[in-house]
């Protein structure tokens, strides 16, 4: 029987990593990397919570961020929490390892870019708030030394493919953080605009294994659904004791069982 690691590498089953990978994990300056919406926003915000309100989700707090100082204040302060050396997640070090040919990665640093160094793959960025253009992402070809900007048509399984949805600070500064920055995907997302034309067909019937993914808010539960559309079911490595009602029934509703993570 092929282990769960065989089949990642495979492309049976397909990684969907999340900002909880970096549960533990401090920088340079000893300052915690954020591993889920509470720390997201206490890091973006001088260590120190905002009104209740806010804290529901990260989302909500950079639309406010965004509302009161601006689009480019609100990305330096996301830009700076990864300005610091960190030690890179260990799932990193297993895609590093074994390579998988599809990947799909919602975290915004560019530790699944170091992880394919040197290897020659395809990156995909989520973008958002766009005018005059569709599509929500753009496709980048890396040659093994640097990313050229490449048209959705050249896009096919010659070589890996790194799928970031919510955007990375490079090669390109594309983040998708606030309130308005996920609706806008998340609509375009469901009108197709979301995925490429190749991957669509490409990730059907694959199965998945989500590790770092929190689904207790709506918004995450959305955007797995529109990326793993026509998928297989699959597995989530998830470290908390109670499980709400919606997280139950996303996991019915999309086949996912529980895995521990010894597994892996």
């Amino acid at each position: 029987m092929q282990t769960i690691k065989e089949k990642i590498k495979s492309g049976e089953i397909v990684l969907f990593i999340g900002i909880g990978v970096f549960k533990g994990l401090v920088n340079a300056e000893n300052k915690p990397l954020p591993y889920d919406s509470d720390s997201f926003i206490l890091s973006i915000n001088d260590g120190k919570p905002l009104p209740q309100r806010l804290m529901y989700e990260y989302s909500r707090a950079c639309m406010n961020i965004e509302q009161k100082k601006g689009r480019p204040y609100l990305e330096n302060l996301v830009e700076n929490i990864y300005s610091s050396p960190y030690p890179t997640p260990k799932i990193y070090d297993l895609v590093s390892q074994i390579k998988p040919k599809y990947i799909i990665d919602t975290n915004i640093d560019d530790s699944l870019q170091k992880a394919y160094e040197g290897t020659p793959h395809f990156l995909i960025l989520g973008i958002s708030r766009t005018m005059g253009y569709d599509d929500r992402f753009e496709i980048y070809d890396y040659d093994g030394m640097e990313y050229k900007l490449s048209n959705k048509d050249n896009l096919d399984d010659t070589k890996p493919i790194l799928f970031k949805p919510m955007g990375s600070l490079s090669p390109k500064k594309t983040l998708i953080v606030s309130d308005a920055d996920f609706v806008d995907w998340l609509t375009e997302a469901m009108g197709g605009f979301g995925v490429p034309p190749y991957l669509k067909n490409y990730r059907k019937d694959k199965e998945y294994l989500f590790v770092g993914v929190d689904f207790s808010k709506d918004t995450f539960r959305m955007v797995a659904s529109e990326i793993i559309l026509d998928g297989n079911g699959g597995f989530v490595i998830y470290p908390k004791e109670e499980i709400s009602k919606k997280e139950g029934k996303f996991f019915i509703n999309q086949k996912l069982s529980l895995l521990e993570e010894s597994l892996l």
